[in-house]
């Protein structure tokens, strides 16, 4: 009974595991690749830039750069991909609101190995200076990650729009 109750537990470890990445808005675009090491017969390490919208916020984007492992595991989607992500945000039009969210509401989330770690976007308002807040992390199943990366948002006039909104007045 304990082999087929261990068994149950590693195929649901497994199915678990290869269920496809959730992200809250589209694909990210590939800005563009650079390679950072040298390998004769595989692919290269790179670094990798992406853009991404933010799905509830009209006229901000995040630029993220993020390594990708070359070699025979990162050719064939097995290698572990590190933590090291940085991330940019700006306002790059009017800012609109499509709904109100939550303080550390998912903005973008991406598998980072085959097995139990992701990266995220989230996004927080800082009511007091009315600037918007982003945030970018890796979490592993175990033992997660401290690397973080933050970029804020101030909420400014665009292009002779009238009124400024306030972030507090979308929080859920």
């Amino acid at each position: 009974m304990l082999t087929l109750l261990r068994s149950a537990g590693a195929a649901l470890v497994i199915l678990l595991a290869l269920q496809p990445a959730r992200a809250e808005s589209l694909d990210p675009d590939l800005i563009f690749r650079k390679s950072t090491t040298f390998k004769l017969l595989t692919p290269n390490d790179k670094l990798a830039v992406y853009g991404i919208d933010d799905p509830v916020v009209d006229g901000v984007a995040c630029h993220y750069t993020t390594p990708e492992k070359g070699g025979v595991t990162g050719a064939l989607g097995l290698a572990e991909q590190t933590s090291d992500i940085s991330l940019a945000c700006r306002q790059y039009g009017p800012i609109k609101f499509r709904d109100k969210f939550s303080q550390g509401d998912v903005v973008f989330s991406e598998k980072r190995s085959v097995f139990f770690k992701r990266m995220q976007i989230v996004r927080g308002c800082d009511p007091k200076r009315n600037i918007l807040v982003y945030m970018t992390y890796s979490d592993k199943l175990v033992e997660g990650s401290p690397k973080n990366s933050t970029s804020s948002v101030p909420i400014q006039p665009w292009g002779g729009v009238g009124d400024i909104p306030k972030c507090s007045d979308y929080l859920r």
